[in-house]
């Protein structure tokens, strides 16, 4: 089993503004509470779940590793200077995050990819 501390990183790349870009910008490691690990086929673990015949929707992301709770205050934190976050509601259970009151999906994936996972 590997260690809990070798599994948080994640690679934040950085971006030159020096001119046109011949190689791949350099990356550097960020060091997280929590980790979300790609599944078998290389995606991020982000699901949504439409219920109710439309009218409520969840988005789910799982397998989350370290500490969930960190990663739904990170989460609140960037989407909260929208108009529509108001209506966000975070569900923290045991290795997965629950996000109801509308369609964040895109956004989620987006943000996670932007920070290295």
């Amino acid at each position: 089993m590997r260690g809990p501390a070798t599994r948080f990183y994640s690679v934040a790349q950085e971006v030159s503004s020096t001119g046109p870009q011949l190689h791949q910008p350099a990356s550097k490691l960020v060091r997280y509470p929590y980790y979300v690990p790609r599944n078998s086929q290389g995606s991020l673990p982000v699901y949504s779940d439409i219920r109710n015949n439309g009218t409520r929707i969840l988005v789910l992301i799982r397998n989350v590793e370290g500490n969930v709770e960190s990663l739904a205050k990170d989460i609140t934190q960037e989407f909260a200077g929208r108009p529509d976050a108001q209506r966000m509601k975070v569900l923290v259970k045991p290795r997965q995050l629950v996000l109801q009151g509308g369609y964040w999906k895109t956004d989620v994936m987006q943000w996670l990819v932007e920070r290295g996972f």
